[in-house]
């Protein structure tokens, strides 16, 4: 396997980690915010995430709506 390879391979999965940690710790955060504030039931919830890379022109942002039952 050649230094490439395993840089790529290196990065994918420093990137699927971060990924993992934002999806698990972002629904923490809306459940908690839900029971919080008992809006289970009450229609739709807006969210958006935006994400930025300190140092680069990175700013995306995903908006979406979570339906609440």
């Amino acid at each position: 396997m050649d230094d490439q390879t395993m840089d790529d391979q290196k990065f994918n999965m420093s990137m699927r980690k971060f990924l993992k940690e934002v999806g698990v710790t972002s629904q923490q955060a809306i459940e908690e915010v839900v029971r919080a504030e008992n809006l289970g039931g009450k229609g739709k919830l807006k969210v958006k995430a935006v994400l930025t890379a300190e140092g680069t022109g990175l700013e995306h942002v995903v908006e979406g709506e979570i339906d609440l039952g």
